[in-house]
């Protein structure tokens, strides 16, 4: 390949074109399934869409309709309340990392046990806390005979508690995701450093809080931002099957209405199309954030 003065280009260049012609195909395909289906979404979102036929423009109202009313308010604050799994997720994923990175008897069966919720349906999962914690269900069955409770608590019947559940459920799914994405970090770091810190005279605690934990930072940062995607768009299938998001709408979620809205009721498509705009501007902006945040912290570090 020449310039316009006969030489040869670069071969940083030729590399950066060849790498790009490569990558090609794959970019394409990509904004043709995830890029069409958003740009469609956008554009429906301004309408009355009924999934059929109505579709007709109607400005900003769907968004005004959406951010006026409490209803809203309420969807999202129950996404921020469900957040608080994740430093609880951290922590005992990080427990589980440290005694699997120690290889005590039996690891690979442990490993095992600990990943097992991550292989097993959501909708399975949810159905089976639903079980557990109804009315007559085994816990407060457990509870009854410990003595700890003389009436059955009604787990799923109010916030606090509903939301409780939900938020042991999601600890309960994934802390051997989260461990199996600790001990993989932990397996990068060398050996030796921590060999020269014990000849230097450092304890096990010395080594885990002055050493390991601070260069598990990177990944402490990829798990909180993968989890808070997760939380606002992937509880659906918990939500439906273990609360259905009752009562009322106490422990309904935005992915969990956008559902209600669209396939539910009236079909209000254009509605659900809206809503879930806003949700992908509220994944934006955490994303954004937690990235700065990260990014100030290397800084310092």
């Amino acid at each position: 390949m020449r310039n316009k003065v006969g030489r040869a280009a670069p071969p940083k260049r030729i590399d950066n074109i060849q790498g790009w012609l490569s990558v090609l195909p794959v970019l394409l395909i990509i904004l043709i399934i995830r890029g069409y289906p958003i740009v469609f979404g956008i554009a429906k979102s301004f309408t009355n869409w009924d999934g059929l036929f109505r579709s007709d423009f109607i400005g900003l109202r769907n968004y005004v309709r959406i951010l006026t009313r409490p209803q809203f308010w309420q969807l999202l604050s129950n996404n921020v309340i469900l957040l608080t799994f994740i430093p609880i997720q951290l922590f005992f994923g990080l427990v589980v990392s440290m005694l699997l990175y120690e290889e005590i008897p039996g690891t690979k069966f442990y490993r095992a046990c600990y990943y097992l919720p991550q292989i097993l349906s959501a909708l399975s999962i949810g159905y089976l806390f639903s079980i557990f914690f109804a009315l007559n269900g085994p816990i407060n069955a457990l509870l009854s005979a410990l003595g700890l409770a003389k009436e059955s608590i009604y787990w799923l019947g109010s916030r606090g508690t509903a939301l409780g559940v939900i938020i042991f459920c999601l600890v309960w799914i994934n802390i051997g995701w989260q461990g199996m994405l600790f001990l993989g970090a932990m397996t990068q770091i060398s050996p030796e450093i921590f060999e020269a810190a014990r000849l230097d005279g450092a304890g096990y605690w010395t080594r885990t809080f002055k050493i390991m934990l601070p260069l598990l930072v990177p990944t402490v940062e990829y798990s909180c931002i993968t989890s808070v995607m997760w939380t606002f768009t992937g509880l659906y299938s918990l939500i439906f099957s273990i609360t259905g998001g009752g009562p009322g709408y106490d422990t309904t979620t935005i992915d969990y209405m956008i559902y209600m809205k669209a396939f539910r009721g009236n079909s209000e498509f254009g509605y659900a199309c809206a809503l879930s705009v806003i949700l992908m501007l509220i994944v934006a902006a955490f994303t954004i954030v937690q990235l700065r945040v990260s990014r100030r912290t290397d800084y310092r570090g």
